[in-house]
This record gives structure tokens, C-alpha cells and sequence, in this order.
């Protein structure tokens, strides 16, 4: 398993999708290439997941945090999220909760468990095959200035689409 992180959540209006971009986690900035993951998901997965990024609180309990409050009543924790499969465009993850001694497996979608290791700060891990077949290589071009820079990757992002993970 490939530790990865979420490099950023690319918010867009209807009808278009929104994306989470992953990134392995030990190709860092300083390299001229790496690798991002764009999982499509919907406007309301991409509110939560940005709820999640932006560490948001709320007076009442949303649907993610009353699911940790529960965890955390029932004296468990997220351990870890573990991207496994993609086929065409849709991943398939495993939230991977640990209680006392005991390692429980949840079936679940990426945008959900990852909101929710985003809320915990746990560490998410996608399968090397996956990594192989959904990743989209992207170069870093040094002369850029960090907002140029920036505005040029959501382009790159923005122009993938979910029919090029086929094939």
C-alpha cells in the first residue's frame, strides 16, 4: 500500500462533477513530476469533504462528526483508509476502524472515508495497482510563480475526465 494525501479538493457547480486530487505522499514538491489521483465526486460529498478540510464546526453535528462521536463513545478509532480497487471511474476504499485488539473493516466510499480520516487526521493508503491505473502524471515547472503555478494544475485537473481512466 502507497501512503497518500489529499493535495486538494476542486470544487465545481453543477452539472459538473467536483474532484479530490490525491498525491503519494513521498513524491514531494521539490520533484519535477508526480502523480495525482482525481476521484470525481458529487456537490454534496465535495461540501463535506471541504467542511472536513476546513476544519469546520457547527452547533448541531453533521453526518460525519456524529458517525466519529459514535466511534469514539463506542472506544474506537479510524486507523486507516485503504483505497483497493477502481474500475472505470469509481474507487472503492475500506475504512479501517481499530477497537481495543480488535481491527474492524467497513466497506465505504472514498469521498466518505475520506472526509472522514480528513476529520481525524488519519493516514489514507491506496493499493499499488490502483495508484497505476488511475494516476495521471503531472510536471512542475519551476519558473512559475506559485499562483500561476496553482491556476495551471486546477486547469490540467479540471480537463481530465472520468473516460480517461478507461482502457
Amino acid at each position: 500500500m502507497v501512503p497518500v494525501r489529499i493535495q486538494t479538493l476542486i470544487v465545481a457547480s453543477m452539472p459538473a462533477p467536483s474532484i479530490i486530487v490525491l498525491k503519494p505522499v513521498e513524491e514531494g514538491p521539490q520533484d519535477t513530476m508526480f502523480r495525482i489521483v482525481p476521484i470525481w465526486i458529487g456537490v454534496n460529498e465535495a461540501t463535506q469533504m471541504g467542511i472536513a478540510l476546513e476544519k469546520a464546526r457547527f452547533s448541531r453535528p453533521m453526518t460525519h462528526d456524529l458517525f466519529l462521536d459514535a466511534l469514539t463513545n463506542l472506544d474506537a478509532r479510524i486507523e486507516y483508509v485503504h483505497i483497493h480497487d477502481v474500475s472505470d471511474s469509481t474507487f472503492f476504499a475500506k475504512l479501517v476502524l481499530r477497537q481495543h485488539d480488535r481491527t474492524i473493516e467497513l466497506d465505504a466510499r472514498p469521498s466518505d472515508a475520506l472526509a472522514l480520516a480528513a476529520r481525524q487526521e488519519a493516514p489514507i493508503y491506496m493499493d499499488e495497482q490502483v495508484l497505476e491505473k488511475a494516476s495521471f502524471p503531472y510536471v512542475v515547472k519551476k519558473h512559475l510563480d506559485p499562483e500561476t503555478e496553482l491556476a495551471e494544475f486546477r486547469t490540467f485537473v479540471e480537463s481530465l475526465a472520468p473516460g480517461d481512466f478507461e482502457g
